[in-house]
Parts: C-alpha cells; structure tokens; sequence
C-alpha cells in the first residue's frame, strides 16, 4: 500500500550540544510551567510554533526518549539519594508532546513511536495512515543526547540536539521529493527521513512524498 502526502510545511533545528537562541521564555511565559521543561519539550514547542500548528493530531517519534531526566534518576539511585519527582514525571517519552498538548489546549489524539534508528520512517507511516481521513497531521521527531560523559559513548553523531517537524496532509498528486539516497551523517539516524524531507522542502513548489506502508 502507497499513501502520497503533501508537505505544507515544515521547520528543523540543531546544536552540536545546545541550541541557545530558543524562544521558550517567549512561547510559555510563565515561568513556574517553564522551569518543568524538558529540552526536547523547548525543542518541540519551538517547531510547532515555526510551522503554525495549533491544535490537531500529532505522531511523535524519539528513540532515546528522555535521556538526561532518566540519566538524573539513575545517578540519584546510584548515590542513594532521593529521586527528583519532576525528573520521575518528564522520563516518559511522551514529555515533550504532552507539554505542548497542555498549553495548547490540545485535546487531539496523540502517538509516541520509538523504533531505534527507523523511528521517523515509522512516524511517517504512523502519520500517512492517519492522515487518509483529509486531516492536517503534525509528524515532530526529537533527540536530546547532552548528557554527562556521553562523549564516551558516542563517536559519529556530532549535533547532540536536534528536531525536526512536519506539517501534512493526504493527497493524490505525485511525489516530488525522493526518499531514497539519504545523507543525513552526524545527526541521530532516529531522525534521518523527517530531517531529509524537510532539508528538501521548497515552499514556492509542491513537496510529496510516497510513503509505503
């Protein structure tokens, strides 16, 4: 089965440790909701705002999920000291869309994919299938790796935060935009079909992609 969708629109961002000129403050001003974020949460609240999502439905996909929240719990168990209750609540992998579906009002449906280095693909399947029913589907992917000492784990991923988000909608036009031939090195390989769709995006032309499921 072959499900064609149209790009409408669509944002990335990266760092090799950390992206500094985020406009979280400005997104979520109060401050006592915006001490609570994760990174990837700033990350994902900053793509929906660049591609003007409101409200809808939303497939997120991460393969490492939380990490520097999880690597907090398990320091803390390793030294016997007591758990960070908000570092237990954001160790989920559905933190960052749950945040942005909290302060949007966003009452839409929301799905959380993580399948190792195919998370995207899958997130672009998840998201073709959603999308036959004429819906406008956000697809947002998100690693946040600036975790202590994980220079010593990692060796060919050199932009530690990334995120990458998709705005799309189902449609019978043919694909303009190839998924084959990716060359997305030294970012997650968890993030590589979003991010090459969207480094591919023209907004002055037509982008379809033919996603098989």
């Amino acid at each position: 089965m072959k499900i064609n969708l149209e790009i409408i629109n669509s944002s990335y961002i990266f760092g090799e440790k950390e992206i500094t000129d985020l406009r979280t403050k400005e997104l979520v001003p109060k401050m006592i909701i915006r001490r609570r974020l994760t990174r990837a949460s700033k990350l994902v609240l900053e793509l929906i705002s660049n591609i003007n999502f409101e409200k809808g439905r939303i497939i997120f996909g991460t393969s490492y999920g939380e990490l520097l929240s999880t690597s907090k719990i398990l320091n803390a168990i390793s030294n016997n000291e007591i758990l960070s209750p908000t570092d237990f609540q954001n160790s989920v992998y559905n933190t960052p869309v749950s945040y942005a579906s909290i302060l949007s009002n966003n009452t839409s449906e929301i799905l959380t994919v993580s399948s190792g280095e195919e998370t995207s693909l899958k997130v672009l399947k998840v998201g073709a299938i959603k999308a036959l029913d004429g819906d406008e589907i956000l697809l947002v992917c998100a690693e946040t790796l600036n975790i202590n000492n994980i220079e010593e784990v990692n060796d060919c991923i050199k932009y530690l935060e990334s995120a990458v988000a998709l705005k799309v909608k189902v449609t019978n036009e043919k694909a303009t935009i190839d998924l084959k031939n990716i060359q997305n090195t030294k970012y997650p390989k968890s993030i590589e079909h979003i991010l090459h769709i969207a480094k591919n995006f023209k907004k002055d032309k037509k982008n379809i992609i033919e996603v098989n499921i």
